[in-house]
Protein backbone atom coordinates (compact mmCIF):
# COMPACT_ATOMS: atom_id res chain seq x y z
CA UNK A 1 0.00 0.00 0.00
CA UNK A 2 1.08 3.75 -0.69
CA UNK A 3 2.63 5.77 2.13
CA UNK A 4 3.93 9.30 2.55
CA UNK A 5 7.23 8.49 2.53
CA UNK A 6 7.42 7.01 -1.33
CA UNK A 7 8.74 3.78 -1.73
CA UNK A 8 11.99 3.61 -4.49
CA UNK A 9 10.90 0.49 -6.33
CA UNK A 10 14.37 0.33 -8.06
CA UNK A 11 16.31 -0.18 -4.69
CA UNK A 12 13.91 -1.71 -3.45
CA UNK A 13 13.90 -4.54 -5.82
CA UNK A 14 17.72 -5.37 -5.76
CA UNK A 15 17.11 -5.22 -1.84
CA UNK A 16 14.64 -8.04 -3.24
CA UNK A 17 16.92 -9.83 -5.69
CA UNK A 18 20.11 -9.92 -3.14
CA UNK A 19 17.53 -11.78 -0.71
CA UNK A 20 16.51 -14.04 -3.77
CA UNK A 21 20.72 -14.86 -4.16
CA UNK A 22 21.20 -15.98 -0.81
CA UNK A 23 18.53 -18.53 -1.35
CA UNK A 24 19.73 -19.03 -4.71
CA UNK A 25 22.99 -20.12 -3.39
CA UNK A 26 21.79 -21.85 -0.35
CA UNK A 27 20.15 -24.27 -2.67
CA UNK A 28 23.29 -25.06 -5.52
CA UNK A 29 25.79 -23.95 -2.95
CA UNK A 30 25.02 -25.89 -0.13
CA UNK A 31 23.48 -29.53 -2.12
CA UNK A 32 27.12 -29.30 -3.91
CA UNK A 33 28.93 -29.27 -0.66
CA UNK A 34 26.81 -32.11 1.14
CA UNK A 35 28.42 -34.97 -0.06
CA UNK A 36 32.34 -33.07 1.47
CA UNK A 37 30.42 -32.46 4.53
CA UNK A 38 29.11 -36.26 5.18
CA UNK A 39 32.77 -37.45 4.31
CA UNK A 40 34.06 -34.91 6.95
CA UNK A 41 31.23 -34.94 9.65
CA UNK A 42 29.86 -38.61 8.86
CA UNK A 43 26.16 -39.77 9.07
CA UNK A 44 25.07 -40.50 5.46
CA UNK A 45 22.22 -42.03 7.11
CA UNK A 46 21.43 -38.20 7.86
CA UNK A 47 22.53 -37.32 4.57
CA UNK A 48 18.10 -36.37 4.01
CA UNK A 49 17.47 -34.21 7.41
CA UNK A 50 20.14 -31.31 6.63
CA UNK A 51 17.67 -30.83 3.82
CA UNK A 52 14.60 -31.50 5.45
CA UNK A 53 15.40 -29.64 8.23
CA UNK A 54 15.29 -26.21 5.96
CA UNK A 55 12.37 -27.12 4.42
CA UNK A 56 10.41 -28.23 7.76
CA UNK A 57 10.83 -25.11 9.53
CA UNK A 58 10.51 -23.04 5.59
CA UNK A 59 7.52 -24.68 5.71
CA UNK A 60 6.23 -23.90 9.19
CA UNK A 61 7.39 -19.98 8.91
CA UNK A 62 5.96 -19.38 5.60
CA UNK A 63 1.96 -19.23 6.04
CA UNK A 64 2.50 -17.50 9.63
CA UNK A 65 4.86 -14.84 8.11
CA UNK A 66 2.04 -14.45 5.25
CA UNK A 67 -0.41 -14.25 7.59
CA UNK A 68 1.56 -11.77 9.64
CA UNK A 69 2.59 -9.57 6.98
CA UNK A 70 -1.07 -8.94 5.99
CA UNK A 71 -1.92 -7.66 9.99
CA UNK A 72 1.25 -5.63 10.41
CA UNK A 73 2.87 -4.99 6.77
CA UNK A 74 5.74 -6.82 4.95
CA UNK A 75 8.70 -5.00 5.90
CA UNK A 76 9.06 -6.00 9.44
CA UNK A 77 8.81 -9.38 8.91
CA UNK A 78 11.02 -9.24 5.57
CA UNK A 79 13.71 -7.96 7.85
CA UNK A 80 13.35 -10.15 10.48
CA UNK A 81 13.49 -13.45 8.38
CA UNK A 82 17.03 -11.70 6.80
CA UNK A 83 18.61 -11.55 10.55
CA UNK A 84 17.21 -15.44 11.45
CA UNK A 85 18.35 -16.64 8.20
CA UNK A 86 21.95 -14.94 9.11
CA UNK A 87 22.46 -16.22 12.56
CA UNK A 88 21.16 -19.79 10.79
CA UNK A 89 24.02 -19.28 8.86
CA UNK A 90 26.61 -18.23 10.93
CA UNK A 91 25.68 -21.31 12.89
CA UNK A 92 25.57 -23.91 10.35
CA UNK A 93 29.15 -22.80 9.55
CA UNK A 94 30.12 -23.35 12.53
CA UNK A 95 29.01 -26.60 13.07
CA UNK A 96 30.53 -29.75 14.81
CA UNK A 97 28.82 -32.39 14.31
CA UNK A 98 25.80 -33.70 11.70
CA UNK A 99 23.19 -33.14 14.43
CA UNK A 100 24.58 -29.15 15.08
CA UNK A 101 24.53 -28.87 11.67
CA UNK A 102 20.47 -29.86 11.10
CA UNK A 103 19.54 -27.96 14.10
CA UNK A 104 21.03 -24.57 12.68
CA UNK A 105 19.69 -25.41 8.81
CA UNK A 106 16.43 -25.44 11.14
CA UNK A 107 17.16 -22.30 12.14
CA UNK A 108 18.36 -20.95 9.25
CA UNK A 109 15.04 -22.44 7.33
CA UNK A 110 13.09 -20.46 10.03
CA UNK A 111 14.78 -17.36 8.43
CA UNK A 112 13.97 -18.39 4.77
CA UNK A 113 10.24 -18.72 5.58
CA UNK A 114 9.82 -15.29 6.65
CA UNK A 115 12.26 -13.96 3.44
CA UNK A 116 11.21 -15.31 0.59
CA UNK A 117 7.25 -15.33 0.66
CA UNK A 118 7.68 -11.79 1.20
CA UNK A 119 10.37 -11.00 -1.66
CA UNK A 120 7.60 -12.06 -4.08
CA UNK A 121 4.27 -10.38 -2.03
CA UNK A 122 6.61 -7.08 -1.36
CA UNK A 123 6.86 -7.28 -6.19
CA UNK A 124 3.18 -8.00 -6.22
CA UNK A 125 2.55 -5.01 -3.54
CA UNK A 126 4.45 -2.12 -5.57
CA UNK A 127 4.16 -3.64 -9.58
CA UNK A 128 0.81 -4.00 -11.31
CA UNK A 129 -0.22 -7.01 -13.27
CA UNK A 130 1.79 -6.73 -16.69
CA UNK A 131 4.50 -5.04 -14.91
CA UNK A 132 4.47 -7.86 -11.92
CA UNK A 133 4.68 -10.99 -14.97
CA UNK A 134 7.85 -8.98 -15.87
CA UNK A 135 9.87 -8.71 -12.69
CA UNK A 136 9.26 -12.28 -11.80
CA UNK A 137 10.96 -13.15 -15.15
CA UNK A 138 13.65 -10.73 -13.45
CA UNK A 139 13.70 -12.26 -10.53
CA UNK A 140 13.87 -15.33 -12.25
CA UNK A 141 16.94 -14.74 -14.22
CA UNK A 142 18.89 -13.38 -11.10
CA UNK A 143 17.70 -16.96 -9.29
CA UNK A 144 19.23 -18.32 -12.20
CA UNK A 145 22.36 -16.48 -12.60
CA UNK A 146 23.21 -17.02 -8.65
CA UNK A 147 22.37 -20.76 -9.81
CA UNK A 148 24.58 -21.14 -12.12
CA UNK A 149 27.43 -19.34 -10.09
CA UNK A 150 26.62 -21.60 -6.47
CA UNK A 151 27.75 -25.09 -8.22
CA UNK A 152 31.13 -23.37 -9.36
CA UNK A 153 31.49 -21.15 -6.37
CA UNK A 154 30.46 -24.29 -3.89
CA UNK A 155 33.17 -26.54 -5.73
CA UNK A 156 35.63 -24.21 -5.44
CA UNK A 157 35.41 -23.23 -1.63
CA UNK A 158 35.33 -26.98 -1.02
CA UNK A 159 38.55 -27.47 -2.77
CA UNK A 160 40.23 -24.66 -1.78
CA UNK A 161 38.66 -23.53 2.01
CA UNK A 162 36.41 -25.39 3.55
CA UNK A 163 32.94 -26.17 3.11
CA UNK A 164 32.06 -24.20 6.32
CA UNK A 165 32.02 -21.49 4.08
CA UNK A 166 29.46 -21.96 1.83
CA UNK A 167 27.16 -20.79 4.57
CA UNK A 168 29.33 -17.69 5.40
CA UNK A 169 29.03 -16.75 1.83
CA UNK A 170 25.56 -15.29 2.82
CA UNK A 171 26.85 -12.51 5.10
CA UNK A 172 27.39 -9.88 2.77
CA UNK A 173 24.40 -10.83 0.83
CA UNK A 174 22.02 -10.18 3.90
CA UNK A 175 23.29 -7.00 5.64
CA UNK A 176 23.24 -5.35 1.87
CA UNK A 177 19.78 -6.93 1.16
CA UNK A 178 18.27 -5.90 4.88
CA UNK A 179 19.78 -2.02 4.57
CA UNK A 180 17.94 -1.38 1.09
CA UNK A 181 14.81 -3.05 2.16
CA UNK A 182 14.49 -0.73 5.32
CA UNK A 183 15.67 2.81 3.38
CA UNK A 184 13.82 2.27 -0.03
CA UNK A 185 10.48 0.15 0.75
CA UNK A 186 7.80 2.22 2.77
CA UNK A 187 4.11 0.98 3.21
CA UNK A 188 1.22 1.94 5.42
CA UNK A 189 -0.54 -0.01 7.61
CA UNK A 190 -4.25 -0.06 8.83
CA UNK A 191 -3.80 0.05 12.59
CA UNK A 192 -6.38 -2.23 14.42
CA UNK A 193 -6.94 -4.62 17.30
CA UNK A 194 -5.98 -7.91 15.58
CA UNK A 195 -6.62 -11.60 16.95
CA UNK A 196 -3.67 -14.01 16.49
CA UNK A 197 -4.24 -17.35 16.15
CA UNK A 198 -1.77 -18.78 18.22
CA UNK A 199 -3.35 -22.03 18.61
CA UNK A 200 -3.95 -22.79 14.47
CA UNK A 201 -0.06 -21.66 14.19
CA UNK A 202 1.18 -24.32 16.78
CA UNK A 203 -1.24 -27.23 15.53
CA UNK A 204 0.06 -26.19 11.57
CA UNK A 205 3.33 -26.46 13.12
CA UNK A 206 3.13 -29.95 15.07
CA UNK A 207 0.84 -31.41 12.12
CA UNK A 208 4.31 -30.43 9.81
CA UNK A 209 6.52 -31.91 12.47
CA UNK A 210 4.50 -35.32 12.56
CA UNK A 211 3.97 -35.59 9.05
CA UNK A 212 8.29 -34.81 8.63
CA UNK A 213 8.43 -37.93 11.04
CA UNK A 214 5.96 -40.61 9.54
CA UNK A 215 7.71 -39.74 6.16
CA UNK A 216 10.98 -39.65 6.78
CA UNK A 217 11.52 -42.80 8.74
CA UNK A 218 10.41 -45.53 6.97
CA UNK A 219 10.60 -49.19 8.43
CA UNK A 220 10.81 -47.35 11.95
CA UNK A 221 8.55 -48.36 14.78
CA UNK A 222 7.47 -44.20 15.12
CA UNK A 223 6.10 -44.22 11.89
CA UNK A 224 2.55 -45.29 12.41
CA UNK A 225 2.36 -43.63 15.35
CA UNK A 226 3.41 -39.76 13.74
CA UNK A 227 1.26 -40.90 10.54
CA UNK A 228 -1.66 -40.92 13.24
CA UNK A 229 -0.58 -37.85 14.91
CA UNK A 230 0.02 -35.94 11.71
CA UNK A 231 -3.60 -36.62 10.51
CA UNK A 232 -5.18 -35.89 14.06
CA UNK A 233 -3.09 -32.47 14.75
CA UNK A 234 -3.91 -31.27 10.99
CA UNK A 235 -8.27 -32.27 11.19
CA UNK A 236 -7.61 -30.02 14.93
CA UNK A 237 -6.05 -27.26 12.86
CA UNK A 238 -9.09 -27.43 10.30
CA UNK A 239 -11.73 -27.52 12.78
CA UNK A 240 -9.60 -24.77 14.71
CA UNK A 241 -9.32 -22.62 11.26
CA UNK A 242 -13.27 -22.68 10.62
CA UNK A 243 -13.93 -20.92 14.03
CA UNK A 244 -11.07 -18.31 14.38
CA UNK A 245 -11.67 -14.60 14.29
CA UNK A 246 -8.72 -14.34 12.23
CA UNK A 247 -7.50 -17.67 10.68
CA UNK A 248 -3.53 -18.46 10.34
CA UNK A 249 -4.95 -20.01 6.49
CA UNK A 250 -8.62 -18.77 5.65
CA UNK A 251 -9.91 -21.68 4.49
CA UNK A 252 -12.37 -20.11 2.29
CA UNK A 253 -9.60 -19.34 -0.23
CA UNK A 254 -9.50 -22.45 -1.42
CA UNK A 255 -12.67 -23.13 -2.26
CA UNK A 256 -11.40 -20.86 -5.24
CA UNK A 257 -10.08 -23.34 -7.75
CA UNK A 258 -7.23 -21.23 -8.62
CA UNK A 259 -5.92 -21.54 -5.48
CA UNK A 260 -7.01 -25.15 -4.63
CA UNK A 261 -5.19 -26.38 -8.25
CA UNK A 262 -1.78 -24.20 -7.74
CA UNK A 263 -1.38 -25.69 -4.10
CA UNK A 264 -1.66 -29.08 -5.40
CA UNK A 265 0.38 -28.26 -8.73
CA UNK A 266 2.72 -26.74 -6.17
CA UNK A 267 3.44 -29.48 -3.58
CA UNK A 268 4.15 -32.12 -6.21
CA UNK A 269 6.23 -29.89 -8.23
CA UNK A 270 8.10 -28.73 -4.63
CA UNK A 271 8.51 -32.77 -4.23
CA UNK A 272 9.98 -33.14 -7.52
CA UNK A 273 12.79 -29.82 -7.08
CA UNK A 274 14.22 -30.61 -4.05
CA UNK A 275 14.76 -34.52 -4.86
CA UNK A 276 16.53 -33.81 -7.83
CA UNK A 277 18.25 -31.32 -6.01
CA UNK A 278 19.35 -33.68 -2.95
CA UNK A 279 20.11 -36.72 -4.62
CA UNK A 280 21.32 -35.84 -8.50
CA UNK A 281 24.65 -34.32 -6.72
CA UNK A 282 24.56 -37.60 -4.41
CA UNK A 283 24.53 -39.73 -7.51
CA UNK A 284 26.89 -37.92 -8.93
CA UNK A 285 29.55 -38.51 -6.23
CA UNK A 286 28.08 -42.30 -4.69
CA UNK A 287 27.98 -43.61 -8.23
CA UNK A 288 29.90 -41.99 -10.49
CA UNK A 289 32.93 -40.99 -8.38
CA UNK A 290 32.62 -37.67 -9.34
CA UNK A 291 33.94 -34.30 -7.49
CA UNK A 292 32.23 -32.01 -5.67
CA UNK A 293 32.79 -29.62 -8.98
CA UNK A 294 30.59 -32.20 -11.15
CA UNK A 295 28.08 -33.02 -8.56
CA UNK A 296 27.16 -29.24 -8.61
CA UNK A 297 27.38 -28.75 -12.49
CA UNK A 298 24.76 -31.37 -12.72
CA UNK A 299 22.34 -29.63 -11.46
CA UNK A 300 23.38 -25.87 -12.54
CA UNK A 301 21.78 -26.89 -15.96
CA UNK A 302 18.36 -26.87 -13.87
CA UNK A 303 19.37 -22.74 -12.83
CA UNK A 304 19.67 -21.59 -16.60
CA UNK A 305 16.54 -23.22 -18.05
CA UNK A 306 14.34 -21.84 -15.05
CA UNK A 307 15.44 -18.41 -15.35
CA UNK A 308 15.57 -18.40 -19.24
CA UNK A 309 11.65 -20.23 -19.24
CA UNK A 310 10.08 -17.87 -15.90
CA UNK A 311 11.73 -14.57 -18.28
CA UNK A 312 10.09 -16.13 -21.11
CA UNK A 313 6.61 -17.33 -19.54
CA UNK A 314 6.28 -13.63 -17.79
CA UNK A 315 6.28 -11.74 -21.04
CA UNK A 316 3.79 -14.59 -22.32
CA UNK A 317 0.97 -14.52 -19.95
CA UNK A 318 -0.56 -11.14 -20.98
CA UNK A 319 -0.92 -12.75 -24.71
CA UNK A 320 -1.57 -16.21 -23.78
CA UNK A 321 -2.74 -16.41 -20.35
CA UNK A 322 -1.97 -18.70 -17.15
CA UNK A 323 -3.32 -22.05 -18.29
CA UNK A 324 -1.32 -22.64 -21.44
CA UNK A 325 1.96 -21.92 -19.68
CA UNK A 326 1.23 -24.13 -16.27
CA UNK A 327 -0.05 -27.17 -18.78
CA UNK A 328 3.31 -26.51 -21.24
CA UNK A 329 5.57 -25.80 -17.66
CA UNK A 330 4.52 -29.16 -15.84
CA UNK A 331 4.34 -31.36 -19.32
CA UNK A 332 7.78 -30.58 -19.75
CA UNK A 333 8.62 -31.39 -15.87
CA UNK A 334 7.28 -34.60 -16.40
CA UNK A 335 9.06 -35.43 -19.51
CA UNK A 336 12.38 -34.36 -17.74
CA UNK A 337 11.67 -36.99 -14.73
CA UNK A 338 10.79 -39.77 -16.53
CA UNK A 339 13.95 -39.45 -18.44
CA UNK A 340 16.12 -38.80 -15.42
CA UNK A 341 14.03 -42.72 -13.94
CA UNK A 342 14.77 -43.97 -17.33
CA UNK A 343 18.38 -43.41 -17.14
CA UNK A 344 18.72 -45.26 -14.33
CA UNK A 345 22.30 -46.72 -13.70
CA UNK A 346 23.23 -45.55 -17.00
CA UNK A 347 22.92 -41.81 -16.88
CA UNK A 348 26.23 -39.71 -17.04
CA UNK A 349 26.94 -36.60 -16.41
CA UNK A 350 26.15 -35.08 -19.84
CA UNK A 351 23.02 -36.78 -19.75
CA UNK A 352 22.34 -35.53 -16.17
CA UNK A 353 22.69 -31.91 -17.37
CA UNK A 354 20.48 -32.46 -20.18
CA UNK A 355 17.75 -33.58 -17.83
CA UNK A 356 18.15 -30.91 -15.14
CA UNK A 357 18.45 -28.67 -17.88
CA UNK A 358 14.60 -29.47 -19.33
CA UNK A 359 13.38 -29.99 -15.68
CA UNK A 360 14.39 -26.12 -14.80
CA UNK A 361 12.54 -25.24 -18.34
CA UNK A 362 9.20 -26.82 -17.17
CA UNK A 363 9.69 -24.83 -13.34
CA UNK A 364 10.24 -21.85 -14.67
CA UNK A 365 6.89 -21.91 -17.46
CA UNK A 366 5.11 -23.43 -14.59
CA UNK A 367 5.73 -21.70 -11.57
CA UNK A 368 5.71 -18.42 -12.64
CA UNK A 369 2.13 -18.74 -14.27
CA UNK A 370 0.68 -20.48 -11.24
CA UNK A 371 2.57 -17.63 -8.72
CA UNK A 372 1.10 -14.59 -10.78
CA UNK A 373 -2.33 -16.54 -11.18
CA UNK A 374 -2.77 -16.66 -7.48
CA UNK A 375 -1.73 -12.98 -6.47
CA UNK A 376 -3.82 -11.72 -9.47
CA UNK A 377 -7.16 -13.78 -7.76
CA UNK A 378 -7.19 -11.78 -4.51
CA UNK A 379 -6.62 -8.51 -3.08
CA UNK A 380 -3.64 -6.65 -1.05
CA UNK A 381 -5.06 -7.66 2.61
CA UNK A 382 -5.10 -11.82 1.40
CA UNK A 383 -2.13 -11.33 -0.98
CA UNK A 384 0.50 -12.35 1.68
CA UNK A 385 -1.11 -15.34 2.85
CA UNK A 386 -2.36 -16.00 -0.68
CA UNK A 387 1.30 -16.29 -1.88
CA UNK A 388 2.74 -17.62 1.58
CA UNK A 389 0.17 -20.79 0.70
CA UNK A 390 1.81 -21.25 -2.63
CA UNK A 391 5.21 -21.43 -1.35
CA UNK A 392 4.30 -23.16 1.82
CA UNK A 393 2.61 -26.09 -0.60
CA UNK A 394 5.84 -25.99 -2.32
CA UNK A 395 8.38 -26.37 1.00
CA UNK A 396 5.96 -28.93 2.16
CA UNK A 397 6.01 -31.06 -0.91
CA UNK A 398 9.59 -30.78 -0.61
CA UNK A 399 9.61 -31.98 2.58
CA UNK A 400 7.57 -34.87 2.58
CA UNK A 401 9.55 -35.58 -0.76
CA UNK A 402 12.59 -35.77 0.28
CA UNK A 403 11.90 -37.44 3.58
CA UNK A 404 10.09 -40.68 1.79
CA UNK A 405 13.21 -40.87 -0.67
CA UNK A 406 15.79 -40.06 2.52
CA UNK A 407 13.80 -43.51 4.06
CA UNK A 408 13.67 -45.11 1.09
CA UNK A 409 18.08 -44.54 0.43
CA UNK A 410 18.38 -45.84 3.79
CA UNK A 411 16.30 -48.58 3.66
CA UNK A 412 18.52 -50.40 0.53
CA UNK A 413 21.47 -49.01 2.23
CA UNK A 414 20.50 -51.40 5.37
CA UNK A 415 18.74 -54.30 3.36
CA UNK A 416 22.67 -55.32 2.76
CA UNK A 417 24.53 -56.85 5.97
CA UNK A 418 28.06 -56.31 4.42
CA UNK A 419 28.60 -53.08 4.05
CA UNK A 420 29.21 -51.47 7.45
CA UNK A 421 27.52 -48.38 9.10
CA UNK A 422 30.14 -45.81 8.00
CA UNK A 423 30.65 -46.70 4.57
CA UNK A 424 28.87 -45.03 2.63
CA UNK A 425 29.79 -41.52 4.08
CA UNK A 426 33.85 -42.55 3.80
CA UNK A 427 32.55 -43.91 -0.08
CA UNK A 428 32.33 -39.72 -0.71
CA UNK A 429 36.20 -38.64 -0.45
CA UNK A 430 38.82 -39.75 -1.94
CA UNK A 431 40.92 -40.68 0.86
CA UNK A 432 37.86 -43.08 2.49
CA UNK A 433 37.42 -44.19 -0.36
CA UNK A 434 40.77 -45.67 -0.52
CA UNK A 435 40.40 -47.19 2.60
CA UNK A 436 36.82 -49.33 2.04
CA UNK A 437 37.46 -52.78 1.08
CA UNK A 438 37.04 -53.55 -2.60
CA UNK A 439 34.17 -55.68 -1.93
CA UNK A 440 32.57 -53.53 0.22
CA UNK A 441 32.52 -50.46 -2.57
CA UNK A 442 31.07 -53.09 -5.04
CA UNK A 443 28.12 -53.41 -2.81
CA UNK A 444 27.90 -50.48 -1.50
CA UNK A 445 28.05 -49.44 -4.96
CA UNK A 446 25.24 -51.21 -6.19
CA UNK A 447 23.12 -50.35 -3.14
CA UNK A 448 23.56 -46.56 -3.84
CA UNK A 449 22.53 -47.57 -7.42
CA UNK A 450 19.04 -49.26 -6.40
CA UNK A 451 18.40 -47.01 -4.06
CA UNK A 452 18.96 -43.46 -6.25
CA UNK A 453 17.28 -45.45 -9.05
CA UNK A 454 13.91 -46.01 -6.95
CA UNK A 455 14.43 -42.22 -5.73
CA UNK A 456 14.16 -41.22 -9.51
CA UNK A 457 11.01 -43.32 -10.50
CA UNK A 458 9.34 -41.33 -7.57
CA UNK A 459 10.80 -37.78 -8.90
CA UNK A 460 9.06 -39.10 -12.63
CA UNK A 461 5.40 -40.39 -10.86
CA UNK A 462 5.21 -36.96 -9.55
CA UNK A 463 6.22 -35.19 -12.43
CA UNK A 464 2.99 -37.08 -14.55
CA UNK A 465 0.79 -36.62 -11.19
CA UNK A 466 1.49 -32.74 -11.50
CA UNK A 467 0.49 -32.67 -14.71
CA UNK A 468 -2.33 -34.37 -14.38
CA UNK A 469 -3.67 -32.16 -11.97
CA UNK A 470 -2.63 -29.28 -14.16
CA UNK A 471 -5.11 -30.13 -16.41
CA UNK A 472 -8.29 -29.02 -14.26
CA UNK A 473 -6.48 -25.12 -13.39
CA UNK A 474 -9.64 -23.20 -14.38
CA UNK A 475 -9.48 -20.05 -16.57
CA UNK A 476 -8.35 -16.91 -14.46
CA UNK A 477 -8.86 -13.56 -16.12
CA UNK A 478 -5.36 -11.03 -16.83
CA UNK A 479 -7.06 -8.41 -14.73
CA UNK A 480 -6.47 -7.60 -10.82
CA UNK A 481 -8.28 -8.99 -8.61
CA UNK A 482 -11.79 -6.43 -8.24
CA UNK A 483 -11.31 -3.68 -5.54
CA UNK A 484 -7.53 -4.52 -5.67
CA UNK A 485 -5.94 -1.74 -3.97
CA UNK A 486 -3.02 -1.55 -5.91
CA UNK A 487 -0.98 1.58 -5.78
CA UNK A 488 -0.60 4.11 -9.22
CA UNK A 489 2.91 4.06 -10.56
CA UNK A 490 2.97 8.10 -9.17
CA UNK A 491 3.36 6.72 -5.61
CA UNK A 492 6.61 5.85 -6.27
CA UNK A 493 9.65 6.69 -7.21
CA UNK A 494 12.80 5.05 -9.12
CA UNK A 495 10.41 3.04 -11.47
CA UNK A 496 11.77 0.62 -13.44
CA UNK A 497 11.93 -0.10 -17.07
CA UNK A 498 9.85 -2.82 -17.74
Amino acid sequence: MASERKTHRGLTVVGLILSLAMAALESTVVATAMPTVIGDLGGIHQYAWVTTAYLLTSSVLVPICGKLSDIYGRKPVMLFGIAVFLIGSIASGAARSMPQLIAFRALQGAGAGAMQPMAMTISGDIFDLNERARIQGVFGAAWGLFGIIGPMVGGLIVHYLSWRWVFYINIPFGLASAALVASSFHERIEKRRHELDFLGAALLSAGVVALLLATGRLGAGTTLIAAIASVVLFAAFFAVERRAPEPMIPLPLFRRPVMFISNVAGAILGGAMMGTITFVPLFVQGVLHGTPTDAGSAIAPMLIGWPVASAIGGRLIPRVGFRPLIWAGLGVTALAGLALAIGGAHDTPLMLRATTLVFGVGMGLSNVALLIAVQSSVAWDQRGIATASTMFSRLLGGVVAVGVMGGVLTAQLAKDPSIPADAASRLLTAEGARGLDPSVVQHLGEALTSGLTTVFWIIAAMGVVGFIAALWFPRVPLQAAEGEPIAPPSSSSGGLSL
